[in-house]
């Protein structure tokens, strides 16, 4: 469908209520973080912040900041940090790791992505806080999220204000804090796919200076792909579930005690990837191309969900030592563990290599076939498909901050901090075929009957880090020309040490070439970094409603380790340099705010991952295998960043809201030589740099949305519409076909495509529910609403084909909220 006639679509308000009425209705409807009292006469409210350890206003912050409120997330069904994937903040870019939505990508300006983050000795280039407590682990972001007060995207470096150094930004996650008073909201709702959810957030009264607040949810949906296996789950589900309690005592005025505790499980089956084009293998007989969003897998595979499971404790002490201090400690302690069932690749596995010894391809040669030189061995029938990737991960955090947050006299403010943080993990992987072809021809197939407690493990690893940084930043405002002239400057300092080993390759211990021979043994590492970066931000108020700033800051992501290599040998942080100017402005009688920021940059030193094959030994003799490793490099040259983004938000009338918001990211990446000896050049590497491509960063993005209030006599109705777009990304940085002899590109990497999805919602409000001063809500949501497709990830090999996964298909459904 054309971009055009999406938006004709949008006008219909009239066709979205026939379809959204009869459905039941809509989650919490709580006060966002606006305060109510400074709606500037009917224009824009004031946005409340913390994103400077202060509570400030957003227009007079001096950094690049989008805000998603707790209405936001309300009105576009937002359940966890996945469904950020759509691009309602256009800098943003949220997605699973591959297939996996039980790890996480989070991006911010395209910086930190480029390597797998996911195992136990990397970090992500993204810092995650949820209530000032860093998330060392991608996986278990995809859990359901309480009850969100905000979500802050910061953007470029901020380690002068965060605990743990963020090379690309910080997502700085408020819950709602007890209130003291009585107050309950609860969420009942159900929709296609066999969705359902209900949740409750419940306040108590205060009581001798301790007030109280519970959480609890539950929301499922049933798998979007059928798994044609009757026996194993379908494919894109996930059943999420927490609870959440804490507890505010307010020991003396000056003096409060925060504890809080939360458990959750999140069971997620993997997305499903569909072989879209062809390429020169022969597909097998039962084996299809699917070019269009699937309804159902083309083969039955074993496919279970991969769990994973959180809980934490964390402990928060504010003390307001004097007026103008405000000293904070918090300490926290949490557990995680992850599973990994992924199948999702069985579909683009059901092909034959065209060879000498077999030209066509055909599944009916003899039993066994070797083609001389190039090691390829194959059986028929028999022919194993299906990889089936499994693997276990936990880990132990444990962290503590300390701030200071203050005042001296009127023209000095001052932020400092010092973080210790401690985590322990520990993994483990191993994959096998579940599926084979029973006759010669490769039509029929079935599933292997495997335990994957019988199975050799791959690889296994194990690594304590240890962090620790200290940081700090102060403003300056000279006393003069009406205070307009803002100076901050900050340093961060931190010392990031990894200690650990590899402990298992193919199912032994890893080999170590030493004086000669062959040793296998747990290789080591004991590593240790240590950096300095600093932050310097002039801001000038040109008015009261325009504020405009320059700021230049670095940040870094820590070195580490990949367990996916041989020789574990430890690789250097990334950093990032980067400088931005921005505008905020308000206008039209503070009915429109329109804020710029313009940033450009470079990013040295990146962690780059290249593959080759595996070493074993057979016969006391080492030699290669046809399984493949990865190693990490810092690529020598130095990358470029560039990037605009821009937010509008108008009240044009009393009760509508119009909204846009547009990024271009641009990120440059030197080629970088391969490190792997090749095929045919006497076991050297080649002489020719990869091109390298930036990963899950859109050239392009952007949102808008649509929202209407109407008061109607005893109720209120409300009109919610949002539509996301972006221009389509990479998902792998290295083309297939390059040649290593040559440095010819044969066949290049495809881009993910672009992609344009509208939610909405409707929703009758303010209903009340006799004499009890109860409110009920009753509203229907729907997401990627005009079921728009595209493949947003693609992988592809001049011999394989075109394989990708789909954008989700459009849900819907209804919610009735209950509040008092």
């Amino acid at each position: 469908m054309q971009l055009q006639s999406r938006w004709l679509a949008t006008s219909s308000l009239a066709m979205f209520a026939y379809a959204c009425l009869p459905v039941a209705a809509h989650a919490q409807e709580v006060p966002n973080l606006l305060t109510a009292e400074d709606t500037n006469g009917g224009g824009l409210s004031e946005i409340i912040v913390t994103a400077q350890k202060r509570r400030e206003n957003l227009q007079e912050t001096p950094i690049s900041i989008s805000v998603l409120r707790s209405d936001d997330l309300t009105n576009r069904h937002v359940q966890s940090l996945t469904d950020l994937g759509d691009g309602a903040i256009p800098s943003l870019r949220v997605a699973p790791f591959f297939s996996r939505p039980g790890a996480l990508i989070v991006n911010v300006r395209g910086v930190g992505v480029l390597s797998d983050s996911n195992q136990p000795a990397r970090d992500q280039g993204v810092g995650v806080y949820i209530d000032g407590v860093y998330m060392g682990r991608p996986q278990g972001l995809g859990a359901a999220l309480y009850d969100i007060e905000n979500i802050e995207v910061l953007k470029g470096p901020q380690g002068t204000l965060f605990g743990r150094n963020t090379e690309g930004g910080a997502l700085n996650i408020v819950t709602k804090r007890p209130s003291g008073e009585f107050k309950m909201n609860t969420t009942v709702g159900a929709g296609n796919f066999g969705s359902y959810k209900a949740e409750t957030h419940i306040d108590l009264p205060e009581f001798s200076g301790f007030s109280i607040k519970l959480d609890g949810i539950v929301t499922h949906r049933d798998g979007l792909v059928k798994n044609p296996l009757k026996s194993a789950e379908d494919f894109n589900g996930f059943d999420k579930r927490g609870v959440h309690g804490e507890i505010l005592w307010k020991v003396a005025p000056d003096f409060t005690v925060d504890l809080a505790a939360d458990t959750s499980y999140d069971a997620a089956t993997t997305l499903y990837q569909q072989q879209i084009l062809p390429g020169t293998n022969k597909l097998a007989a039962a084996a299809v191309l699917q070019p269009k969003r699937a309804k159902t897998a083309v083969f039955g595979v074993p496919e279970q969900p991969s769990v994973g499971k959180s809980t934490g404790v964390r402990l928060n002490l504010e003390w307001r030592a004097a007026p103008s201090l405000m000293l904070k400690s918090i300490t926290a302690y949490r557990h995680l563990t992850q599973s990994q069932f992924d199948n999702a690749s069985a579909a683009t596995s059901a092909q034959q290599p065209l060879t000498a010894a077999n030209p066509t391809g055909a599944f009916n040669l003899p039993s066994t076939v070797t083609t001389a030189g190039t090691g390829f061995v194959t059986r028929y029938p028999g022919f194993a498909f299906g990889r089936y990737s499994l693997a276990y991960f936990k880990q132990d955090q444990w962290s503590q901050e300390l701030q200071a947050i203050g005042d001296l006299g009127d023209q000095l403010k001052y932020a400092v901090g010092a973080l210790y943080y401690v985590e322990k993990v520990n993994d483990n992987a191993q994959a096998f075929n579940t599926n084979y072809f029973l006759d010669a021809a490769g039509s029929t197939y079935g599933a292997l009957n495997i335990d994957p407690a019988t199975r050799n493990i791959d690889r296994a690893s194990h690594v304590k880090t240890t962090s620790i940084g200290v940081y700090g930043q102060a403003t300056y405002t000279p006393a003069f020309a009406n205070d307009i002239l803002h100076l901050t400057g900050g340093l961060r300092w931190t010392r990031d040490k990894k200690v650990g080993s590899l402990d298992i390759v193919n199912n032994a211990l890893p080999i170590l070439p030493i004086n000669g021979a062959n040793v296998q043994a747990p290789i080591g590492l004991n590593a240790h970094w240590s950096r300095v970066d600093p932050m310097v931000n002039l801001a000038v108020d040109a008015s009261p409603d325009v504020h405009l700033y320059g700021k230049w800051s670095t940040g870094y992501k820590s070195g580490g380790a990949n367990s996916r290599a041989t020789d574990y040998k430890p690789f250097n942080p990334e950093t990032v340099s980067m400088f931005e100017i921005g505008a905020k402005t308000e206008f039209w009688n503070h009915r429109a705010r329109f804020n710029i920021a313009a940033y450009t940059g470079t990013y040295k030193n990146i962690q780059l991952d290249f593959s080759g094959l595996y070493e074993d030994v057979v016969n006391g003799i080492r030699v290669t295998t046809t399984r493949t490793t990865t190693n990490t490099v810092n690529d020598t040259g130095k990358g470029k960043l560039k990037g605009v983004e821009a937010e509008l938000t108008l009240a044009p009338a009393d009760g509508l809201t119009l909204t846009a918001s547009y990024a271009y990211n641009s990120v440059k990446i030197p080629n970088a030589l391969n490190p792997f000896p090749i095929t045919g050049n006497n076991g050297r590497p080649s002489p020719f740099a990869v091109p390298i491509y930036q990963v899950y960063t859109p050239a392009h993005s952007a949102s808008g949305s649509i929202d209407y209030e109407v008061p109607l006599n005893t109720v209120t109705l409300r009109f919610h519409l949002d539509g996301n777009y972006d221009s389509g990304y990479y998902g792998n940085y290295t083309d297939p076909g390059f040649n290593a002899l040559t440095g010819v590109v044969t066949y290049k990497q495809p881009k993910g495509d672009a992609g344009l999805v509208f939610n909405g919602r409707l929703a009758v409000a303010d209903i009340a529910m006799g004499q009890s001063g109860a409110k009920l809500t009753i509203s229907a949501w729907a997401r990627n609403l005009f079921n728009e497709q595209h493949v947003f990830l693609k992988s592809a090999a001049a011999t394989s084909g075109v394989a990708g996964f789909f954008n989700d298909a459009r849900t819907f459904g209804g919610e009735l909220n209950v509040r008092f």
